[in-house]
């Protein structure tokens, strides 16, 4: 495998693409390309450390090894017993495998899973006499099997845990938006850490610390204790020593407000746990408020939120909506809001026409990602006015 030329693979949510393209062009991605979910760029192994650890909409960051076409289980197992596997791992070395396959021909993941496991322990067996164990649940290498039809890829998982497991939540609501997802949501709506946020239900407080994380520039992992590359026989320690600390001397101060409200107890306390954990005290500002009873207090204003789930709220569905775009319309002019819902028949009560409308997976729900745009006075005057986030 050439290091300093890797073909590297970079996993996101569905919608996100775009945001995670711009993302790595700006870290230094060379060649990259827009795929389903996910985006290949190209890079050397200092790049492949940076991007695990800086990319905020990334989930999982793969580098192939090597493809072939298998039209049988028996050639499939054939081919992967001919590959030098202890150029990637030792036989001391714990291992696991993540396994996609869309193929009529290999129907069950789990078999093709075993089957890999066996080709890699019989290799290792037949060259040194000696076998590696399997780790599931915590392994030092981790292999990714993808099928689609006969053609099979392998790849190397250089991240391990998904990305989106920052390492700063240790409380959460019944309904926690993906880490990832946040921050993805907070760039496509210009969040750039210029200006004031507000979540009006922040809930266990996802959105807000990755607000903070944006404002201030903080390296997306900047709480993570460990990647699957450290594990790998040519790991740089030194060389990932030193892209962490480039990318932590860019951290840069903060003026605006991030301000989540909410009115559960309970949301409350798991949001300050969380900040507290992702030590955003004195940047982020929680409290106990209703919405519907605020109005707004700070210029220009950015508002992003994740309205809570019908099991969190006593009332309809529709009269939430309704009052969501009443308090947009009479408490918050010159705002530019945004929120996500899986509801498109309960959010047309908003009362206002969205001005984007973005599809987005919160977890496996289908969702829409409506943007808000409100102007003090007519509409018509807003072709001779500043946007609403920039007033």
């Amino acid at each position: 495998m050439d290091y300093d030329n890797l073909k590297i693979q970079i996993k996101t949510f569905f919608g996100l693409e775009t945001v995670l393209a711009e993302e790595i062009k700006k870290l230094g991605g060379r060649q990259v390309e827009i795929k389903n979910r996910a985006v290949n760029c190209e890079g050397d192994l200092g790049f492949l450390y940076k991007i695990n650890y800086a990319a905020r909409t990334a989930v999982k960051i793969l580098v192939p090894l090597f493809e072939f076409k298998a039209f049988d289980e028996q050639k499939f197992y054939d081919r992967l017993l001919k590959f030098d596997w202890s150029a990637h791992m030792d036989v001391e070395q714990t291992f696991a495998i993540d396994a996609t396959v869309h193929s009529e021909r290999f129907t069950h993941s789990q078999f093709m899973t075993l089957k890999m496991k066996d080709a890699i322990v019989d290799f290792f067996r037949k060259k040194t006499g000696r076998r590696p164990n399997v780790n599931p649940k915590n392994p030092d290498i981790k292999f990714n099997l993808h099928i689609d039809r006969q053609h099979v890829t392998i790849a190397l998982d250089s991240s391990g845990e998904p990305l989106f497991k920052r390492g700063y939540r240790c409380e959460q609501g019944e309904a926690p938006i993906n880490e990832v997802l946040a921050s993805g949501m907070l760039q496509i709506a210009g969040w750039d850490g210029k200006g004031n946020f507000l979540d009006p239900m922040c809930g266990s407080g996802t959105l807000l610390i990755e607000a903070a994380m944006i404002a201030l520039e903080l390296p997306a992992q900047l709480f993570r204790k460990h990647f699957a590359f450290q594990n790998w026989k040519n790991y740089d320690e030194t060389l990932f020593r030193k892209i962490k600390e480039f990318r932590i001397n860019r951290i840069k101060a903060f003026d605006g407000k991030i301000i989540g409200f909410d009115i559960d107890p309970k949301m409350l306390y798991a949001a300050k746990a969380n900040i507290a954990k992702a030590e955003m005290e004195d940047v982020i500002e929680i409290k106990k408020q209703n919405f519907f009873e605020s109005k707004k207090e700070h210029f220009p204003l950015l508002m992003v939120f994740n309205p809570p789930y019908d099991e969190r709220i006593a009332i309809r569905f529709e009269d939430f909506y309704k009052k969501i775009g009443d308090t947009f319309k009479q408490n918050y002019p010159n705002t530019l809001a945004w929120l996500i819902t899986s509801d498109l028949e309960a959010v047309k009560k908003v009362g206002l026409r969205p001005s984007r409308k973005i599809k987005l997976y919160n977890g496996k729900l289908e969702t829409r990602f409506l943007q808000y745009e409100m102007y003090e006075g007519s509409k018509k005057e807003k072709n001779t006015e500043s946007q609403p986030f920039n007033t």
